[in-house]
């Protein structure tokens, strides 16, 4: 069913509560509405807007926004170790991953609680607690304006990386993810690399899936704002990987800095939340945006504050921590 919005205000729409308009939003839910939307419309200027969970909007949208809305989750197959899901692109993710766990699936519980919706979780190979959505997706599919055309890419194809993939790369700007293949195991096979996830587990009891889930629920939400609350985009900023050698001479200076291997030896990746509050920003505030009190990665809205103004905080952010450290952080969040 579509849905067809002009001159629409963006604040609810996006996590940050920016007030801006989009001259108009069109809601899709299946692929043949989305390419006859393509085919009628023939937009020059479009974007896809899910949760706008990791969007900073600055100024108003004047093309089309796309919003995907399926919600439909379905058991492709199962073996003895494992079930295959195609899921919608507009399930939410946590709503995917409770799913998940009540019906006693591995895979996904260290991704509790992370905003968003599913067809969004490979654009960003969203990660946490030593998860990542590559681990489990298996393909992707989506509508290739190019082309006009559906395409399906595997995990391969899809070229993930730390917080990147094909679609923020080589076909940024041309593809409407529709659905996501994904396998999840139903072996026990519990993750608990970080430090306060292992505790928090063993105070309720035990690595269970559920209270994997529960115990990375709770740690989050005492880190991270409600962006009903407070607007916000989750983790502004990447962490930095670095040279090994810049990360010994850092360590020198600092034991204490949280450090973490990477896939290629000579490379270490840095905690970006650190280095943020080292640099004495962890809680700083600036008119209407501020650092937050709790997590140094997150930039939040403390009400009525513009998309610019929560920029010059960030690039604020990034001159303080190079001048300390001399290293630099990017951006996580998409900015437009």
């Amino acid at each position: 069913m579509i849905r067809d919005f002009k001159e629409i205000n963006l604040a609810e729409r996006n996590s940050f509560h920016v007030e801006q308009r989009a001259r108009r939003l069109i809601e899709f839910e299946t692929e043949e509405e989305l390419m006859a939307i393509f085919r009628r419309e023939q937009p020059d200027r479009w974007m896809v807007l899910s949760g706008g969970n990791n969007i900073l909007f600055t100024q108003d949208y004047e093309g089309l926004i796309l919003s995907p809305v399926s919600q439909r989750i379905e058991q492709l197959d199962e073996s003895a170790e494992s079930i295959r899901l195609r899921v919608g692109a507009g399930v939410e993710w946590d709503d995917l991953v409770a799913w998940a766990v009540e019906r006693d699936l591995w895979g996904i519980e260290n991704l509790s609680l992370i905003p968003g919706k599913a067809g969004a979780a490979p654009v960003q190979n969203i990660g946490a607690y030593g998860a990542e959505a590559k681990d489990v997706i298996r393909s992707v599919r989506f509508y290739d304006a190019e082309a006009d055309c559906m395409r399906t890419l595997t995990r391969e194809e899809c070229v993930f990386g730390y917080r990147e993939s094909i679609f923020k790369q080589a076909l940024k700007g041309r593809t409407v993810i529709t659905e996501i293949e994904i396998e999840l195991s139903k072996k026990a096979a519990p993750r608990l690399g970080y430090g306060d996830v292992e505790r928090e587990v063993e105070r309720l009891g035990g690595a269970t899936l559920r209270n994997i889930r529960e115990a990375i629920c709770s740690i989050r939400r005492s880190k991270l704002p409600d962006t009903a609350v407070l607007g916000n985009a989750g983790s502004f900023f990447k962490n930095p990987v670095v040279a090994r050698v810049v990360a010994e001479e850092l360590l020198a200076q600092y034991p204490e800095m949280p450090h973490y291997a990477t896939a290629d030896p000579e490379q270490v990746k840095l905690a970006a939340g650190w280095l943020i509050d080292r640099a004495g920003l962890k809680g700083y505030r600036e008119g209407r945006v501020g650092v937050h009190e709790r997590q140094a990665l997150v930039l939040v809205n403390h009400g009525g504050a513009t998309g610019g103004e929560v920029i010059a905080l960030a690039r604020k952010v990034q001159e303080t921590v190079k001048q300390k450290f001399g290293i630099e952080i990017d951006t996580e969040v998409n900015i437009l």
